[in-house]
């Protein structure tokens, strides 16, 4: 049996606060609950915490063990989604409820480890407006791993503002930070790319990712590509140009190909049959750059699209152990 929370510190002790999203993570909550207390026991003559779940429509039982949680200890708050907002549009939204002078953010799952959070407590203290974890090892292995680091070293050739590699948003955020991100980003914010796009003072530390212990993960090949799409087009207006560039520079070749058809067929007029084997290739070869080149305008037209609709990021159905005056 988990034991009782301590006594509420003071009032005047500096508020931090931690945020973690779920989806049907019922075998990890309590466990996620109990490994964050004794990270911040050591902490607690220094700070008073808060800790904000947000639940993105569970179906199973998470829902309910947090609401326990909640009932047990005050720290503990809840916001319940009327639905799945996804894994980008949740967690950013609880971030923006948290009311500390750092938020803390990391996954449900127990793959960022609670046992940082004292880490980044001290990068914060020493200046760090941004204390980045950035995982290592087994999860940079493998064919996802290769295509991380190469997506990486192509978001870093073209984007204006450095990226930060093997960083998926487990870090703590300073509340400079967190208001800079209220002010800036829209209903689908890329927040590695704002933080990066911010420049101020950040600090990484490495960690071993942990194997997930329950659940299943609901990150799939379809999740990610999104989340690589919108890295590339929040962080960069090279991919528009490159296919300006390449357009024409296919135009060009186009046009010299058929000049130069043009002439053999000229200079050679019954020993060079001109065939459709040629035009057969130059009409897929331009249709499909056409394609690629309306898709790429289609993703900067559909973040303007979704920026100007100005919807919330999420809608809650409900919230415990908040009180009137949280931000909204």
């Amino acid at each position: 049996m988990t034991a009782p929370p301590p006594p509420p510190p003071p009032q005047d002790l500096q508020l931090l606060s931690i945020v973690t999203g779920c989806y049907n993570e019922q075998d990890n909550v309590q466990s996620l609950y109990d490994r964050i207390l004794a990270a911040l026991q050591p902490l607690e003559s220094r700070y008073r915490f808060e800790l904000i779940f947000i639940d993105n429509q569970s179906a199973d039982a998470t829902v309910e063990r947090i609401t326990t949680l909640c009932a047990q200890d005050r720290r503990v708050k809840l916001i319940v989604n009327a639905r799945n907002f996804g894994h980008v549009r949740s967690p950013f939204h609880a971030l923006l409820q948290a009311s500390g002078a750092a938020v803390i953010c990391l996954a449900s799952d127990l793959e960022d480890p609670p046992e940082l959070i004292p880490r980044f407590i001290e990068a914060w203290e020493r200046g760090a407006c941004v204390v980045a974890g950035v995982y290592e090892g087994e999860a940079q292995k493998g064919l996802l791993g290769l295509c991380r680091k190469a997506y990486y070293r192509a978001l870093a050739a073209l984007a204006e503002a450095q990226p930060i590699a093997a960083f998926t948003g487990f870090g703590l955020y300073d509340r400079r930070v967190v208001e800079l991100l209220r002010s800036t980003a829209g209903p689908y914010p890329y927040v590695r790319g704002l933080i990066a796009e911010f420049g101020l003072p950040l600090e990484t530390i490495a960690f071993a990712k942990a194997r997930r212990q329950s659940g299943i993960t609901k990150n799939n090949i379809l999740t990610l590509l999104d989340l690589s799409i919108l890295g590339l087009t929040s962080m960069s207006r090279a991919p528009i140009r490159l296919a300006t560039l390449l357009g024409a520079g296919l135009s060009a070749l186009g046009f010299l190909i058929a000049l130069g058809y043009l002439v053999a067929k000229l200079l050679f007029w019954y020993e060079f049959p001109l065939g459709q084997a040629p035009l057969l290739i130059g009409i897929f070869l331009f249709g499909s750059v056409q394609i690629l080149i309306a898709g790429l305008i289609g993703e900067y037209v559909a973040s303007l699209h979704l920026r100007a609709q100005n919807f919330p990021h999420v809608v809650e159905l409900r919230r415990v152990n908040f009180d009137s005056s949280a931000p909204r």
